[in-house]
């Protein structure tokens, strides 16, 4: 039977207007993604050196967003969001924020590990050492490098210079912005005498030459370190209710990268390469532990620039491997 040819027409006209609608949406999202692109730009003083790399930039976002919107449309305990870090790959992400010296080098095995005879029925319910006013502000380090290790060393609450630490502690495998190990990190304060403060020995971002003049000027100190035994939460509990505790995650992931609030949970490599600081652990409402943890990203990465990760998980190695190496100082 023939077709009217009055029908045809109307079916491709349909077609027709469809497949333009089709188009004014696409074309209407590139436009807004562009538009939230150039407002991220604004807003983290972004500048492009031309416009190839501004393109390039453009897709590495458009492709991040996307996969924020993604992650956050499922059930999780946490979701992500935009930040500073949303114009990289995430192999840029980890060449530039992760320390690749975080591996203990053969068996440190803490003796006598001065809460071994402390229940943990004993210890508070939640700690967070912020409201004790034994936590310095977030900074926003440039590079990788041990800001979650430095402000655990002094006894009264001071910003001390994580500068001191790239320029002047760079023997064994403490290499500046390349990274370094904790324990290391705690032997030269030991053997230094101390560190300076911040504002006399400021952060710069890159390794440059020991000022052996200014770092000499030391406002804190330690005697001491203590390793918390290995793959074991329940002794890592007890020490972060006594005091801050350096810990070493694997924050490489692509999750870590986009974090932006909430417990983390889910699975989590244990290649370690970032150090950040255990300051507190607590409950939510809904019965989910989790371990406070201080980052140096800057207040616009996570949760104002801290982060909650699941505590006492089946993986002995704990969320991200932060229970495979604490440590903190001693006085």
């Amino acid at each position: 039977m023939a077709i009217p040819k009055g029908f045809l027409l109307a079916i491709l006209g349909c077609i027709c207007l469809c497949s333009s609608a089709v188009m004014s949406a696409h074309e209407l999202n590139d436009a807004t993604m562009v538009e939230r692109h150039e407002q991220w730009m604004a807003k983290f003083n972004r500048v492009y050196k031309d416009g190839t790399e501004k393109a390039h930039r453009y897709e590495v976002f458009k492709a991040n967003v996307a996969f924020i919107e993604s992650f956050n449309a499922g059930n999780h305990k946490f979701w992500l969001g935009v930040n500073q870090f949303t114009d990289l790959t995430n192999d840029e992400f980890k060449a530039t924020k992760t320390n690749k010296g975080l591996k203990r080098s053969g068996s440190q095995a803490p003796t006598g590990f001065k809460y071994n005879n402390v229940s943990t029925d004993a210890l508070p319910a939640a700690v967070d050492w912020r409201t004790k006013g034994a936590v310095t502000p977030i900074k926003d380090q440039a590079v990788a490098a041990t800001e979650g290790i430095v402000k655990l060393s002094s006894g009264k609450l001071v910003s001390l210079s994580e500068q001191e630490l790239v320029d002047c502690d760079v023997h064994g495998v403490d290499q500046g912005c390349e990274g370094g190990e904790m324990d290391d990190a705690f032997k030269f304060i030991i053997k230094n005498g101390g560190l300076t403060t911040e504002a006399n020995y400021p952060y710069t971002a890159q390794d440059g030459q020991c000022k052996t003049s200014i770092a000499s000027n030391n406002v804190a100190t330690i005697k001491g370190y203590e390793d918390v035994p290995a793959n074991d939460e329940s002794s890592l509990m007890k020490a972060v209710a006594n005091q801050p505790v350096s810990v070493a995650v694997d924050g490489g992931d692509v999750i870590f990268q986009h974090y932006s609030g909430g417990v983390m949970t889910g699975s989590c490599g244990t290649d370690l390469d970032h150090g950040i600081a255990a300051i507190g652990y607590g409950m939510t409402s809904d019965g989910t532990k989790y371990w406070l943890l201080k980052n140096s990203w800057g207040t616009t990465w996570g949760e104002s620039g801290y982060l909650r990760m699941e505590k006492d998980i089946s993986d002995k190695s704990g969320m991200c491997g932060l229970a495979m190496q604490p440590s903190y100082p001693t006085e």
